[in-house]
């Protein structure tokens, strides 16, 4: 049976991923090379200094804005000097989280818990900090030594998430923070680089990253997609770039997340893993593996995007099939009730054994 939300999936419109027109600027960012070069690519654009990259008034808090969300996501990027640098545990997608080049995105999915903490806009921001950033990897790494023993994360190498706030695939359209990070990581001998994406960014095909560098590619169906899923590659394209992206040395995984249940998904989800097996190289066969993370959604968040794209809601925010707690940081979270998901993620398993066969499930929940 489908255990779903009382809307099916309905198309919303895309417009062009970037075109800046307004920067935000730290102090000190053009005292860094990459700052500098960030802000020779966009020549044209409007610079306003601000006291922080956290701290933009009018932009930042400022409620107004929330119906212009996808306008400030095209025309506005803040560059800023990354403080704090730490890598925390992770046990999951990764082994570690790396301290984040940039947070925010151009794209606009309606379930990214980033704007959380931004409240009314969340453009890209960019650290251009890069060369304090690599050196910190660089030693924590090192100090690590060799991996002890394989786990469900990666057999043999230590795996750095370098992705956590923003979509590195967009970034690199910026600068060129993710080349350095794939050329940091393609010689470090005991780790390997990660993120997920959503967006085709064929220019990574020619970063050489030997290996050590591992793409997870975001999917669902697109019906669903269509609706929160704003602003980012169809499906059908981030499914036949695989293949690629294995020629050219990434090692490629798929990122289910988040899954979102509405009615109809059962049979969605089983016409997207056949799709995925269709299309798989043998190369890419042997070396895929898929995450699974089932929908959370947050209070904040629903307001926010009930200013700027309710029909999204109407398959996030499904009470009926959810249940409330309280996250680390005090906010209201909203997720499936546990023996309801305990039967979905059972089913999922299922779906993806029939349809996808030896794709394995690094972790599900």
């Amino acid at each position: 049976m489908d255990s779903g939300g009382e809307a099916r999936p309905q198309p919303d419109g895309h417009g062009p991923l970037l075109r800046v027109r307004t920067l935000y600027l730290e102090p000190g960012v053009e005292d860094h090379p990459r700052g500098r070069e960030i802000l020779a690519r966009f020549p044209d654009a409007q610079r306003i200094v601000v006291p922080s990259h956290w701290n933009i008034p009018g932009l930042h808090g400022n409620e107004g804005l929330v119906r212009d969300w996808v306008r400030i996501k095209r025309d506005v990027l803040v560059l800023g000097v990354r403080k704090t640098l730490s890598c925390r545990f992770n046990g999951r997608s990764a082994d570690w989280i790396a301290p984040s080049t940039a947070n925010g995105c151009a794209m606009a999915c309606a379930y990214c818990y980033v704007p959380r903490h931004k409240g009314y806009a969340n453009p890209i921001t960019v650290f251009v900090n890069i060369e304090q950033i690599l050196g910190y990897l660089e030693r924590h790494a090192l100090r690590q030594g060799p991996k002890p023993a394989p786990d469900q994360v990666d057999p043999r190498l230590w795996v750095y998430d370098i992705g956590e706030n923003s979509d590195l695939s967009v970034d690199a359209l910026v600068s060129d923070n993710v080349r350095d990070l794939v050329a940091l990581f393609r010689r470090l001998p005991n780790a390997k680089a990660s993120f997920a994406t959503k967006y085709v960014n064929r220019e990574l095909l020619g970063y050489d990253p030997q290996g050590r560098t591992r793409i997870r590619f975001s999917l669902m169906p697109q019906a669903a997609a269509r609706v929160v899923d704003v602003r980012t590659s169809p499906m059908h394209e981030r499914i036949e770039a695989i293949n690629e992206f294995v020629e050219a040395g990434y090692e490629v995984h798929l990122n289910f997340s988040p899954v979102i249940v509405y009615e109809g998904w059962r049979a969605d989800y089983a016409a997207l893993f056949r799709e995925i097996d269709a299309a798989l190289s043998e190369r890419a066969r042997r070396q895929i593996a898929a995450e699974v993370i089932f929908l959370t959604h947050n209070e904040d968040l629903h307001r926010v995007n009930l200013g700027w794209h309710p029909k999204a809601e109407e398959l996030l925010w499904t009470p009926r099939l959810q249940e409330t707690k309280r996250s680390e940081q005090g906010g209201l979270n909203l997720r499936y009730r546990a023996g309801l998901k305990g039967r979905m993620v059972a089913i999922f398993r299922e779906l993806l054994e029939q349809h996808l066969p030896g794709c394995p499930i690094r972790y599900a929940f």
